[in-house]
């Protein structure tokens, strides 16, 4: 990834101000994001935390303003930064200006999931880290209370949770309030590698912290479960918002419907095909089915699964690197790693800046699961790893001599990371890297999932016609499950949390592929101004902007 260390500018200076001041009112960045900060403090749940937020964003955007007036010399760097910056920050003030800043409840990114999974993230090698995470860990319940007063406070303000959501959270807060549960086993973790003393500190805050998990779902049941929506739908202006959140673009919401619909009948015209070729006379299930059945495309057992996804990353790298992209040094190695008793998901995480820490992709494979489909999971090497997130989150990290904080650690956009996590998928389908047909299916089955979401999600929520082929009327829960088990491949547990997930997480699931799109169309349009375009300079050229929102991207580079 090319690019050329550069003096930081009064609008790098505001940047990183902005981001230091944002680790000090989240302090759970200093773990996530890798940075400097307070390890011993949770992040506040209350309203007045949303509102101090919005204060910090209004005034970086007004220091903003006085950095490019006064500036003589903005260069490319800046010009991107001051239009990333305003659009993400002007995003958060008017998600903030709507009640929605705050008081959120969802399946999976709200304060009940985000307080406990901060503790699956928080290092703990050290004496030191155990003693920040005692401390830690004790301050759960009165997040947990903030985060009550400040469900109520947007109960009372007319935007009280979905029932669906509320039902199953609580069922997740007793989950962690039980014994053996996600804070015990935290507990487990100190009485292995922590002191005596210290060991006892956490197992004692452990209980409390499920404790507090217990009365929020006592208070979830008895307080917020009546006040709650019987409607899963958030409506087509929360909607918008929603969907500017995670895609750093404004898109026509009802064009964009109509366009999931034919890139569903689009895929699954292709895996028609592909079945017959593979197998003649089948249909695409029997196809899947066949393929799970076929032993020469299974892998047994973690340490096989972490040599085929180690070989596979590795392979992907020598063989692009200098032909369609520039791939640093540093960002040649990625680590794979398997984690028994999980969850199943498959993810990355960044490289430290000095990349002591390499990027590295990781498998949380369930308990008992031996057996690994390879044609399913090829196009999710290369989806997390290279030319996936790896290049995109790794070349970030690589260029902190150019890049200011914010833009390489703070600034996450969804429809732009993942979308170029699924535009790595179909590149290299383009690139005869998936020309086994096999392979080419698991593709083609990873992208028919993120197409029926964007018809799901923006039907659901905007209340749209549904489809005849699942009943017509308008979208409601029951038709968008019709809809998931008619268009999807995935075992039904799974599949039902997905359901529960777009419900009550609008906008996000959408990001995927229409994050896709957008890169794609971004793609074409600068081949269409430069009569000199190559995909490895297009690369090249984009990942060094790093992750912004689509519409800042697509102006960097058009």
């Amino acid at each position: 990834m090319t690019h050329h260390p550069r003096t930081p500018s009064a609008v790098d200076a505001v940047a990183e101000e902005h981001a230091r001041s944002l680790v000090e009112l989240c302090p759970s960045l200093s773990v996530t994001a890798g940075l400097d900060g307070d390890r011993t403090r949770l992040d506040p749940q209350s309203k007045e935390a949303a509102d101090q937020l919005d204060a910090l964003n209004s005034r970086t955007l007004r220091e903003l303003d006085r950095a490019e007036q006064e500036s003589q010399n903005l260069d490319r760097v800046d010009v991107v930064t001051l239009d990333a910056m305003r659009e993400r920050l002007g995003c958060e003030r008017d998600l903030h200006a709507a009640g929605l800043s705050f008081g959120q409840l969802n399946v999976i990114a709200s304060p009940p999931q985000s307080v406990q999974m901060l503790f699956d993230l928080v290092p703990t090698s050290t004496e030191d880290d155990w003693k920040d995470n005692a401390v830690r860990l004790s301050q759960v319940p009165r997040a947990l209370t903030e985060y009550r007063h400040a469900l109520s406070q947007a109960a009372h303000d007319g935007r009280p949770p979905a029932l669906r959501q509320v039902r199953r959270v609580i069922d997740q807060c007793r989950d962690h309030a039980k014994p053996g549960g996600s804070f015990d086993r935290f507990a487990k973790q100190a009485a292995s590698s922590a002191s005596r003393t210290l060991s006892a500190e956490v197992s004692t805050a452990a209980d409390g912290a499920r404790e507090a998990y217990d009365s929020l779902a006592d208070f979830l049941g008895d307080i917020i479960a009546p006040l709650a929506s019987e409607t899963d739908a958030c409506g087509r202006e929360d909607y918008a918002l929603f969907s500017r959140e995670f895609l750093g673009a404004e898109i026509d919401l009802d064009e964009t419907y109509a366009w999931g619909l034919e890139q569903l009948a689009a895929i699954d015209a292709k895996q028609r095909h592909v079945a017959d070729e593979l197998y003649p006379g089948s249909t695409v299930a029997e196809c899947l089915n066949r393929l799970n059945a076929d032993p020469q495309r299974q892998v047994h057992g973690l340490d096989a699964l972490r040599t085929w996804m180690q070989d596979k990353a590795d392979q992907a790298i020598d063989a692009l690197a200098g032909v369609h992209f520039d791939i640093p040094e540093p960002v040649r190695k990625i680590e794979c790693m398997v984690l028994p008793d999980g969850t199943g998901g498959i993810y990355y995480t960044g490289p430290t800046d000095d990349f002591s820490r390499p990027g590295r992709m990781w498998w949380s494979v369930p308990a008992g699961v031996e057996t690994f489909n390879t044609w399913q999971e090829l196009t999710t090497v290369y989806h997390e790893g290279v030319p996936g997130h790896h290049l995109q989150i790794g070349g970030a990290a690589h260029m902190a001599d150019s890049l200011n904080t914010w833009r390489r650690h703070l600034c996450w956009v969804s429809g732009h990371g993942e979308g170029w996590a699924l535009y790595s998928e179909a590149l290299m389908a383009e690139l005869g890297f998936l020309d086994d047909l096999g392979d080419y299916m698991g593709m083609l089955d990873s992208q028919r999932l993120r197409a029926a979401r964007v018809c799901l999600d923006i039907g659901v929520h905007l209340g749209l016609p549904a489809p005849e082929s699942i009943g017509g009327g308008t979208w409601n829960a029951g038709k968008a499950w019709t809809f998931l088990t008619d268009n999807v491949a995935m075992e039904r547990s799974f599949l039902a949390f997905e359901l529960d997930r777009y419900l009550g997480w609008p906008g996000q699931a959408p990001s995927y592929k229409v994050g896709q799109r957008l890169w794609e169309q971004t793609r074409d349009a600068a081949k269409d101004s430069d009569p000199n375009f190559t995909l490895k300079d297009f690369h090249t050229k984009a990942l060094a902007i790093g992750s912004v929102g689509l519409d800042t991207l697509k102006r960097a580079l058009t």
